[in-house]
């Protein structure tokens, strides 16, 4: 059974301005890997959806939706942080971004296909309940988790989160929501800044987020997902795993300082699907978060992608 490949032209008109890091090379760099190297022929193209304001609010507040549609400009950007911008096409791709992940809940849930790689953009981790933030606007991860939970009936779901920036707006809508659990690695130091070794920026006990310091590398990274999060979802037993699946952890990206190498991540990836394999039947909805110097970016998503679809 072929894996989905959701993505949408929509996605690639969303720009912050000449030399921002968050670009729409980013997803031509890796469909052209996924490509040459063979994979996307295991997997079945999906236009992403516009997701509705429904699917949103399970997520976000009305009132923070209701602002980030109304800010998109007529022409020109839009200020929202001192990152992150909108231009007037922003509103339409975070709007799919955000469809793709419940294109791709419903997709695995539903038995068509195994598991789903979404590859969208804008990126979605650092969006809060109520704040854009961070190059992110919809909190595309966390709209496919409450999907999964609110509409589809599941009991558990996993939100893996392997960004090098803490995914604060996940935990932000998550914490405390005992339907889920939150496993997530981070450089210490980084934006958004919570705290100088803090796990997570919140005692809930559904967090098992683990921050790890600059230039720690491949041993730290895996001794974090071997020793807190295979543990963890053992336990919790996960009928279904959401990956924010952020690549900037690389050791040739110069927005972190972890120190990750390709085998890294497709390490990582072996280590959730079985998980999933115990636990949730095989189901993964994988949707991209940052990674931003192209060329590391396209060899750790295909990866990624090739150990999530089953093509190595």
């Amino acid at each position: 059974m072929l894996s989905a490949y959701i993505t949408h032209p929509d996605c690639a008109r969303h720009e912050m301005g000449e030399g921002h890091p968050e670009c729409p090379q980013r997803l031509g760099a890796v469909a052209d890997a996924l490509l040459l190297r063979g994979l996307l022929d295991y997997m079945l193209p999906v236009d992403a959806p516009l997701a509705t304001e429904e699917q949103l609010e399970r997520a976000h507040s009305a009132l923070h939706v209701r602002s980030v549609l109304d800010a998109g400009p007529t022409e020109g950007y839009a200020q929202i942080d001192p990152d992150t911008r909108m231009n007037p096409y922003t509103v339409r791709a975070a709007l799919r971004a955000a469809g793709a992940a419940v294109k791709a809940v419903d997709l695995v849930l539903g038995g068509e296909v195994p598991t789903a790689f979404c590859a969208v953009r804008p990126p979605g981790h650092h969006a809060e309940r109520n704040a854009a933030m961070g190059f992110c606007f919809f909190n595309n991860a966390a709209v496919a988790v409450r999907h999964a939970l609110d509409v589809h009936g599941l009991q558990r779901v996993a939100l893996i989160d392997f960004d090098v920036h803490h995914g604060n707006g996940s935990e932000d809508i998550l914490a405390h929501d005992e339907r889920v659990l939150m496993c997530g690695t981070f450089e210490i130091g980084l934006y958004p800044f919570n705290g100088p070794d803090a796990r997570s920026a919140t005692d809930a006990r559904n967090m098992v987020n683990v921050g790890l310091p600059s230039r720690s590398g491949s041993d730290a990274f895996r001794a974090a997902v071997t020793q807190h999060w295979r543990p963890a979802l053992d336990a919790f037993r996960p009928e279904l795993i959401v990956v924010s699946a952020g690549f900037d952890a690389h050791r040739e990206d110069d927005m972190g300082n972890l120190g990750l190498v390709d085998a890294d991540y497709e390490w990582v990836t072996r280590q959730l699907m079985a998980v999933a394999q115990r636990h949730a039947q095989g189901r993964v909805v994988s949707c991209l978060e940052g990674g931003y110097v192209l060329n590391p970016l396209a060899r750790a998503a295909t990866a990624h992608v090739r150990v999530l679809i089953g093509a190595d």
